[in-house]
């Protein structure tokens, strides 16, 4: 098992809602730049949303205003609240830290990364 575990994934109709965590092991998420990142079948693995230590967000186009990234009071764990799921969201989804990111869609920046969880929206 590696420094970031998710949990949450699962399946769901259109429409509906997910909760994804991410538990760091062995280190804080505090001063790190966490981020949420999916692989859908057949494609590159792509930027979902990010999170600054200062607390500040980044959302990919697709997904604004249905999903809201988020950690704890005590920065030990990371959300993905996804909301009014559809098919096209379906895919693998990613926590990865960095400690200095540049830009959230580079995933060469991230120097730890979650083993993955399934999330699978039907119509």
């Amino acid at each position: 098992q590696g420094p970031l575990v998710e949990s949450g994934g699962g399946s769901v109709q259109a429409g509906g809602s997910l909760r994804l965590s991410c538990t760091a092991s062995g280190y804080s998420h505090s001063s790190y730049f966490l981020a949420w990142f999916r692989q859908r079948p057949g494609q590159e693995r792509e930027g979902v949303a990010s999170i600054a230590g200062d607390g500040s967000t980044t959302y990919a186009d697709f997904v604004k205003g249905r999903f809201t990234i988020s950690k704890d009071s005590a920065k030990v764990t990371l959300h993905l609240q996804m909301d009014s799921l559809k098919p096209e969201d379906t895919g693998i989804y990613y926590c990865a830290a960095g400690r200095y990111v540049a830009d959230f869609l580079a995933t060469l920046e991230y120097t730890y990364w979650g083993q993955g969880t399934q999330v699978t929206v039907s119509s």
